[in-house]
C-alpha cells in the first residue's frame, strides 16, 4: 500500500516568509540612510505582489525591471514570482534597441524602470512604472506599492519547475537569448551559495554584483535565506566600496575580476581587520589578483558558471593543506574552477564524442554540465535549446583540463584558442603571465596573423596608475615565466573593450588585428 507524500514545492520566495517570521525586527536592507527590517521588507513585497495581482495579469506573464541595485530591484525578486508572474531583470548598461528587443521578445506586460533609465524605453509600447528611488510618497513606484496590501500573499505555485525568471544573455554573437530559470533551480542555487560562501545570520552582503546578471547569481534569494543583511549599492565605485567595508561591517560580496582589480588597486585599499569573503566569477581570475586580495584580508572564493547555470555552478573549494603553501602557489591553485556545488551535479570535461578526457592536467576538452542547477532552456527558441543542451548536457563552450584531484581548470573558450605552428596556446595562460608583471593592472590576449606560424599571441595591456613598462619588458617577463613560444609577439597599451557585465570583448580586438587578412577569427 502506497502512502501519499505531502510536500511543498521548492521555491526561493519562501525564504523571505521564513526570515520575516523568525527575525521581523532584524535589518534586512541597508541603502544609504534607508533601512528596512525583514518585517518591513516582507510587507513591501506583499504590496508589490497584491498590486500586480490586481492589475489584470495572468499567471506566467512577464514583468520587467530596469534598475540598478536598489531596494525595488531586490523586492522584484520576491514580489513578481509571489504574484505568479515571471521576472525579467534587464541589463541596465544596454542600449535602447537592445532593451526594446528584450521587452518585446519576452512579451513583458509591464516594465518598472529607474528614472535615470526610463529614456531607454522611449520606443517601447508597454505600460511603465517609473522608480524615482526616493522611498517616499510621490515616487510612482512607492505610490504603486501603497495601493497594495501588506498582508500575507498565498503562493500560486503549482509546479516547482515553473519559470521564475528569464535572464537574457549578452548577445555578443547574435540576438540575446532568454535563459529560463525554474523555482526549483533558483531555490537550490541560492542554498548552494549560502553553503559554499559560508553565509549566516551575521552576514552583511554588499551588492557590487548587478542583480540583473543571472538574478545576481541568485544571491537576492541566498542572502535572504540566511536572514542576512543586503547592503544595496546604486553605483559600483571602488572608493565607496572601501567606505562600506568599514562603515557597514561587510562580510561578503561578489564581483567579476574587472571589479576586483579596481578594489585591489584603489588608493584606500588596506588590510582589513576582519576577513571578507569575495566570490569571483565572470572570467578566470589571475593568481596575481587572488594574491592581491589575500594580502588585503579578502578571502577570494573562485566560482564558475554561466547564465545557463544560474550563475556559479562550481567552486574551487580550499583544502586545509593549501594554507601551508606560499602566497604565489596558493593563489595559483585557487585559480582553478574546481568542481560542482553541493547542490549541483559534478561537471565533466569531454572530447568531441562526449567521452571523459584523461585527468592528466594536460588534455583539453569541453566542460559540460547537467542537473538541478542547469536552466530549462531558451525562451521561445527551441532550435538553440536543442543545440546547447544536446544529449541532456549543457555544452559550455569552455575548454578545460581535468586535474588528477578531480578539479577542472579552464584554459580558454573554444573560439579563443591560439594555434601557432601546430601548438595550442591558451590565451588565459598568457594573460596570467602578463598579469604577473608588477606594472600591469589588466590584460587580454588574442591571436594575430603570423606569416611563419599562422597565429601568434598579442597582449593588450592596461597599466596600473603611475606605473610604466615597455613592450619588450612585458615580452621578456613572460618568456621568463612560460614557454617562449607562448609569450606575446606584440604588446599594445590600451583600454580594453568590455561587455556590459565587465567581460573583455576579445572579438573586437581580433577583428581589428585580422582586418584584411585572408583568415578571419570568429
Amino acid at each position: 500500500m502506497s502512502e501519499k507524500v505531502y510536500r511543498s514545492e521548492l521555491t526561493p520566495i519562501h525564504f523571505l516568509r521564513r526570515s520575516a517570521y523568525m527575525f521581523p525586527d532584524k535589518t534586512a536592507v541597508v541603502y544609504g540612510e534607508r533601512r528596512y527590517t525583514y518585517g518591513e521588507l516582507e510587507g513591501r513585497v506583499n504590496r508589490l505582489a497584491t498590486r500586480l495581482k490586481d492589475a489584470g495579469l495572468e499567471k506566467g506573464d512577464r514583468i520587467a525591471f530596469l534598475c540598478p541595485n536598489t531596494p525595488p530591484m531586490l523586492e522584484a525578486h520576491f514580489g513578481v514570482p509571489l504574484a505568479g508572474l515571471v521576472l525579467v531583470a534587464i541589463n541596465t548598461r544596454l542600449g535602447k534597441d537592445e532593451v526594446k528587443y528584450i521587452v518585446e521578445h519576452s512579451g513583458a506586460k509591464m516594465v518598472f524602470a529607474d528614472a535615470e533609465l526610463e529614456h531607454l524605453l522611449a520606443d517601447v509600447d508597454v505600460e511603465t512604472v517609473r522608480i524615482d528611488d526616493t522611498g517616499e510618497a510621490g515616487d510612482p513606484y512607492e505610490d504603486f506599492l501603497a495601493e497594495g496590501s501588506p498582508e500575507p500573499v498565498e503562493t500560486v505555485l503549482e509546479d516547482e519547475e515553473e519559470t521564475i525568471s528569464i535572464n537574457y544573455t549578452s548577445g555578443t554573437t547574435g540576438k540575446p537569448k532568454g535563459v529560463m530559470y525554474s523555482h526549483r533551480g533558483a531555490y537550490l542555487s541560492a542554498l548552494g551559495n549560502v553553503i559554499e560562501t559560508g553565509m549566516g545570520y551575521g552576514t552583511k552582503y554588499l551588492w557590487t554584483l548587478p542583480m540583473f546578471h543571472c538574478n545576481g547569481w541568485t544571491f537576492p534569494w541566498a542572502v535572504t535565506a540566511a536572514a542576512a543583511t543586503h547592503v544595496c549599492l546604486r553605483k559600483v565605485e571602488a572608493a565607496r566600496i572601501w567606505e562600506l567595508f568599514e562603515a557597514e561591517g561587510i562580510t561578503h560580496y561578489c564581483a567579476a575580476p574587472t571589479v576586483q582589480i579596481g578594489i585591489v588597486n584603489e588608493e584606500a585599499a588596506h588590510a582589513l581587520d576582519a576577513p571578507v569573503t569575495a566570490a569571483i566569477a565572470g572570467a578566470p581570475p589571475s593568481p596575481t589578483l587572488l594574491g592581491g586580495l589575500l594580502e588585503l584580508n579578502i578571502n577570494p572564493m573562485h566560482i564558475y558558471g554561466l547564465t545557463e547555470t544560474y550563475g556559479p555552478l562550481t567552486t574551487s573549494g580550499v583544502h586545509p593543506e593549501w594554507e601551508d603553501l606560499d602566497m604565489e602557489d596558493r593563489a595559483r591553485i585557487m585559480s582553478r574552477q574546481g568542481q560542482g556545488y553541493v547542490t549541483s551535479d559534478l561537471v565533466r570535461v569531454v572530447d568531441e564524442s562526449m567521452n571523459d578526457i584523461p585527468k592528466d592536467a594536460e588534455t583539453m576538452g569541453e566542460i559540460v554540465m547537467h542537473g538541478n542547477m542547469v536552466a530549462k532552456g531558451y525562451f521561445e527558441n527551441e532550435e538553440e535549446t536543442e543545440e546547447a543542451f544536446e544529449g541532456g548536457w549543457y555544452h559550455s563552450g569552455d575548454m578545460a583540463v581535468w586535474h588528477p584531484d578531480g578539479y577542472i581548470e579552464i584554459r580558454d573558450r573554444n573560439k579563443d584558442i591560439i594555434i601557432s605552428g601546430g601548438e595550442n596556446i591558451s590565451t588565459i595562460e598568457v594573460e596570467q603571465a602578463v598579469m604577473g608583471h608588477p606594472a600591469v593592472m589588466e590584460a587580454a590576449v588574442v591571436a594575430i596573423p603570423d606569416e611563419q606560424w599562422g597565429e601568434r599571441p598579442k597582449a593588450f595591456v592596461v597599466l596600473k596608475k603611475g606605473q610604466e613598462a615597455t613592450e619588450q619588458e612585458i615580452i621578456d617577463y613572460c618568456k621568463e615565466h612560460i614557454a617562449r613560444f607562448k609569450a606575446p609577439a606584440a604588446v599594445e597599451f590600451t583600454d580594453l573593450p568590455k561587455t556590459s557585465t565587465g567581460k573583455v570583448q576579445k572579438f573586437v580586438l581580433r577583428d581589428k588585428e585580422w582586418s584584411g587578412s585572408e583568415k578571419k577569427v570568429n
